[in-house]
């Protein structure tokens, strides 16, 4: 763990602590750097999914599940 000191809002904490339901300071600003590497990631892991729907990689993968499940059919006669 880094010391650092730094100059905050102290409107923004308190709110901050409020919304989080933390009660220091350390523990506010620590959740509000989880919660924006989180927030960072799930947009970059959205990103990601909407390449690879643009690349067609989710249609192929469901005319292959159709063509599986057609050829099982077909096989058992369900």
């Amino acid at each position: 763990m880094t010391v650092t000191q730094i100059d905050l809002d102290d409107d923004a904490l308190v709110e901050a602590m409020r919304l989080m339901g933390t009660k220091t300071k350390k523990d506010t600003v620590n959740q509000a750097l989880r919660d924006y590497i989180s927030r960072v990631r799930r947009v970059e892991a959205a990103q990601r999914l909407f390449e690879r729907g643009q690349r067609g990689e989710f249609d192929r993968a469901a005319a292959a599940y159709e063509a599986e499940k057609a050829a099982r059919r077909e096989v058992f006669g369900e």
